[in-house]
């Protein structure tokens, strides 16, 4: 089935940058929102992302306007009951998205795809309030979406190949890299992103080092931006929410360290809010973060209060920890060996000179690999345990790039 017309419900950030998207490869695009404040602030962040590209001589203010009369905006369902495509893109509220569904199951034609551009929440489960849950399947863009190619295409337990295939084949017509996951809490590059997150802020909690020593010391090994950068970036109650999600699908390896409840306590919630784990209240919306000594005294207090031992910090302390959970995400059959490289560079921004993380491990050996993560496990517990995968290659010799075999061959 081709898909000539879509509709996107949620002109927020994320839903009004997936519509950007699609207009500009000249694809209809009904845009649906609550009311009509909410649809022409959408109306106006796609307009936006346009005369940066007008501005930047990438295309004329009469192209712009073409590319927006593709974008239809509304307060109704009725002008998604003729596309063959529908993206949800509201809040992550189960509540919602479930209504939503039920919504459009009952609107649209037998043929329509439901997709949903979460980040956490089960496909399946939105897929069982609809009489076609073999025509509903996760669809996630990363943000912002006109500039990050990578989308996962998530199945459900009951979504068809075809289904699976038609979204595949339509990310590919947007110039996106879509990759295959498996459905399982976080998906792929979330899953990978919050035990690395998490392990920096465990790493500050316990005084292992300052939150611009771990930044600067991921920097050194070729991140674009350090862990609490990325963190005040995206949003802390958006990865606290991601983090529970991972906490509560994967259990104690992945509990969440406790400064996260500690920062929303404080109300300190990144970039957007002028102040994350560092002070942006007084520089411009590009300008770096600056330390806070009233956020040192009450990580002081925390570390007190929690009186566990100090504990020490070196890059291999988050980079081992991330290249296990995708170690293990292979072993459970998430995403082929390709994939997954594919999401770490086009949606972690993990250094492409270092190929992935598959390809860091082999680089390292895989032996030397397993030693590390026993080290980490009899110093700093059980979430740095080897998956059986890693044991299974070292026990057979394969031992990556010095033995031309591991993950993949040389």
């Amino acid at each position: 089935m081709a898909i000539y017309k879509v509709g996107v419900i949620g002109a927020g950030t994320m839903g009004a940058g997936i519509a950007q998207v699609i207009s500009y490869n000249g694809i209809p695009v009904v845009l649906k929102e609550v009311n009509e404040e909410f649809l022409q602030r959408g109306l106006n962040t796609i307009r936006k992302v346009y005369e940066g590209r007008v501005a930047k001589k990438r295309m004329t203010p009469e192209e712009m306007e073409e590319k927006m009369k593709l974008v239809t905006p509304t307060t109704t369902y009725d002008p998604l009951k003729e596309v063959d495509l529908v993206i949800e893109a509201v809040p992550e509220l189960i509540k919602i998205k479930l209504e939503i569904f039920k919504t459009l199951d009952q609107l649209c034609s037998s043929g329509t795809i439901l997709a949903s551009n979460t980040s956490a929440l089960s496909i399946s489960g939105l897929g069982s309030a609809t009489k076609r849950p073999e025509k509903v399947v996760g669809v996630h863009f990363f943000y912002p979406a006109h500039v990050m190619k990578l989308v996962e295409v998530i199945p459900g337990l009951e979504t068809s190949d075809e289904t699976a295939e038609e979204v595949i084949t339509f990310a590919e017509g947007l110039r996106k890299l879509p990759i295959k996951v498996r459905e399982c809490p976080g998906f792929l590059v979330n899953r990978l992103l919050m035990p690395y997150l998490n392990e920096a802020v465990l790493a500050l909690q316990e005084g292992a080092a300052s939150m611009q020593e771990i930044d600067q010391a991921m920097k050194e090994q070729g991140w674009p931006m350090g862990p609490f950068t990325l963190i005040d970036a995206l949003g802390l109650d958006i990865c606290a929410e991601a983090g529970k999600v991972l906490w509560e699908g994967y259990g104690e390896r992945m509990k969440p360290a406790d400064l996260w409840v500690r920062m929303q306590e404080l109300k300190r919630l990144g970039r957007k809010g002028g102040k994350g784990f560092y002070d942006y209240s007084q520089g411009g919306p590009t300008d770096p973060g600056k330390s806070d000594p009233a956020l040192e005294q009450e990580i002081d207090a925390l570390r007190a209060k929690l009186g566990r031992p100090k504990t020490r910090f070196s890059p291999e302390r988050l980079m081992v920890l991330l290249v296990n959970e995708a170690v293990l995400a292979l072993q459970e059959g998430i995403s082929s060996a390709s994939e997954i490289e594919i999401g770490v560079l086009a949606g972690l921004g993990y250094p492409a000179s270092k190929g992935g993380l598959l390809h860091a491990a082999d680089a390292m050996g895989i032996d030397a690999l397993v030693d590390q993560l026993d080290r980490f496990t009899k110093e700093l517990g059980f979430r740095f345990h080897p998956s059986h995968r890693l044991r299974t290659m070292r026990n057979a010799g394969h031992l990556g790039v010095k033995v031309k075999r591991g993950f993949f061959s040389y």
